[in-house]
C-alpha cells in the first residue's frame, strides 16, 4: 500500500479533494439515518399515545354502560343476582368481559374464567410480585380508574399485558371493571417499527447512490480546478525562481562592484603607498601615516560590506538595537528622516524571528527609499502584553498600487520576498497603502506564532 509519501502530486490532489466529501457525505448520512430514526420513535410513541387513549375512552365507555345497566337493580330483591346475570351476558371482542370481585378479593363474576368464581384472590401477584388484584380494587375504591397489569389471556392461556377500568358499587359491596389486552398493540408496534427500518434502509440507499454519484462528479470537478491550480502555481514559482536568481546576480555585481571599486583601488593604493616608503626613506614616515589612512578607510568599507551582508548587532544586542542601526543608516544618507522605536517590554527574540524581521525592514526601507519619495519614514518594533510582537514601518510618501507592484520585477519581487518571510514565521503581514496616501506595513506575530519558531 503506498504511503502518502509515495503518493503522486496528482494523487495527493485527488485524495485532498475527495476525502473531505466523502466525510461530508458520511456525515450528512449519518445526520439523516438519525432524523429519520428519531422521526420513527416519535411517530411511534404518538401511535401507542394515540391507541391507548382510545382503548382508555373505550373502555371507560363500557364500564360506564354496565354500571348504568346494575344500577336500576340496586335495592331490588334479588337484584344481585340480576345483574350478575346480565353482566355475565356482556362481552365484546373474543377476549373483551367484565368481572366483577368483593372489595374483599372474592370472584364474584367472571365470564371467561368460571373456575374463578368464588376464589379469594387478594394475594394474588404476577411475576414481578405485583399485588394485581389490591391494585384493582384500591383504585375501585379511590373513585375508579384505569390500572396497567398482567393477567392470562383466555384466547391462549397465556399472560399479557393488560389495561383494565373498574369502579366501585359500594351498594353491594363490588369491584366492576373490564379490560383490553396491550400485546395487540405491541404487534402494530412492530410491525410499524420493520416498516421504519425498511424506509431508513431505502433512505440509506438512495443517499449511496447519489454519494457515488457526487464522489465521481464532483472529485472529477475538483481535480481538474486543482490540476490547473498547480499548474498555475508551479508557472508563479518557476517566475518567482527566476527572479531569485536574477536578484542574487544583481547582488553579486553589486558586491563585486563594491569590492573592485573600493576595496580593492584602496588595498592597491596602499601598497602603493607602502613600497614608495621603502624606496623613498627620507619619506616614509609621511607616506605610512598616508598608507595607514586608506587601511583605516578600507577597513570601514569592509565593515559596512559586511554590515549590509548581516549586521553584527543583530546577533549580539538583538532585533530593537539593529533595527535603530538600520534606520540611523538610512538617516545619514540625508533627504530622508529615518527613526525607530520600540514599545513595550523586550524580551529575547528566536533567531528565525530576528533575522525574518529585519530582512523585511531592511526591504522595506530600501523600497522607501528608491520609490516613496517621503519626508519621514518611521520604524516601530512593538512587544505586545499578550506575547505577541508587531513591527510596523510607515512613510508618508507618495504610495503606489500594490496589486501594480507585484508585476514589476525590482518592486514586486521585493514584496514577494517579505510576503514570504512573513508567511515562513506564521506571521500575519499587512500593507496599506494607495497612490498619494503613504504606505504602512505591519508584520504582526502572536504568541503561539513566537512558540512555534523557538521549537
Amino acid at each position: 500500500m503506498k504511503t502518502w509519501g509515495a503518493l503522486s502530486l496528482r494523487g495527493r490532489l485527488f485524495l485532498l479533494a475527495l476525502l473531505p466529501l466523502l466525510a461530508s457525505l458520511a456525515l450528512i448520512a449519518l445526520a439523516v439515518r438519525q432524523q429519520e430514526s428519531e422521526l420513527a420513535a416519535r411517530e411511534r410513541e404518538l401511535v401507542r399515545a394515540s391507541y391507548m387513549d382510545a382503548r382508555r375512552t373505550e373502555l371507560k365507555h363500557y364500564v360506564d354502560l354496565a354500571v348504568s345497566t346494575v344500577r336500576p337493580l340496586l335495592g331490588q330483591p334479588g337484584g344481585k343476582e340480576r345483574a350478575l346475570a346480565i353482566l355475565q351476558s356482556l362481552d365484546y371482542g373474543r377476549d373483551g368481559y367484565f368481572f366483577v370481585y368483593s372489595l374483599s378479593g372474592r370472584v364474584l363474576m367472571h365470564s371467561r374464567q368460571p373456575e374463578l368464581v368464588g376464589q379469594d384472590l387478594w394475594e394474588l401477584r404476577d411475576p414481578q410480585g405485583r399485588p394485581t388484584i389490591q391494585q384493582l380494587i384500591n383504585r375501585a375504591k379511590a373513585g375508579g380508574g384505569y390500572v396497567d397489569y398482567l393477567w392470562s389471556k383466555p384466547s391462549s392461556s397465556q399472560l399479557a399485558p393488560k389495561l383494565g377500568y373498574v369502579v366501585a358499587v359500594p351498594e353491594w359491596d363490588w369491584m366492576l371493571g373490564t379490560g383490553l389486552y396491550l400485546d395487540g398493540i405491541e404487534a402494530t408496534m412492530a410491525e410499524l417499527e420493520r416498516g421504519a427500518r425498511q424506509n431508513i434502509t431505502a433512505t440509506m440507499l438512495w443517499v449511496g447512490a447519489v454519494a457515488i454519484f457526487g464522489v465521481a462528479l464532483i472529485s472529477a470537478g475538483a481535480l481538474v480546478l486543482n490540476l490547473s491550480e498547480h499548474r498555475s502555481a508551479e508557472a508563479k514559482l518557476r517566475a518567482l525562481a527566476r527572479e531569485v536568481v536574477q536578484s542574487q546576480e544583481a547582488e553579486r555585481a553589486r558586491l563585486a562592484r563594491e569590492l573592485h571599486d573600493g576595496v580593492s583601488q584602496a588595498l592597491v593604493a596602499t601598497k602603493l603607498l607602502i613600497e614608495s616608503a621603502q624606496s623613498e626613506p627620507a619619506a616614509a614616515a609621511r607616506l605610512q601615516a598616508l598608507a595607514l589612512k586608506r587601511l583605516n578607510s578600507t577597513l570601514a568599507e569592509v565593515r559596512h560590506l559586511s554590515h549590509a551582508l548581516r549586521p553584527a548587532l543583530l546577533d549580539t544586542l538583538g532585533l530593537p538595537a539593529a533595527l535603530q542601526h538600520l534606520a540611523a543608516e538610512f538617516d545619514a544618507a540625508g533627504g530622508t528622516r529615518y527613526q525607530a522605536g520600540v514599545q513595550g517590554e523586550e524580551v529575547e527574540l528566536p533567531e528565525a524571528v530576528n533575522t525574518a524581521l529585519f530582512r523585511i525592514a531592511q526591504e522595506a526601507l530600501n523600497n522607501a527609499a528608491r520609490h516613496a519619495h517621503a519626508t519621514r519614514v518611521g520604524v516601530l518594533l512593538r512587544f505586545e502584553r499578550d506575547g505577541g510582537l508587531a513591527l510596523e514601518i510607515q512613510d508618508d510618501g507618495r504610495g503606489f498600487d500594490a496589486d501594480a507592484a507585484q508585476a514589476v520585477a525590482d518592486r514586486g519581487l521585493g514584496l514577494r520576498s517579505m510576503r514570504e518571510r512573513a508567511a515562513a514565521l506564521g506571521a500575519r503581514l499587512a500593507l496599506v497603502t494607495s497612490p498619494g496616501q503613504g504606505c504602512r506595513l505591519t508584520v504582526k506575530l502572536g504568541a503561539s506564532d513566537l512558540a512555534r519558531a523557538v521549537s
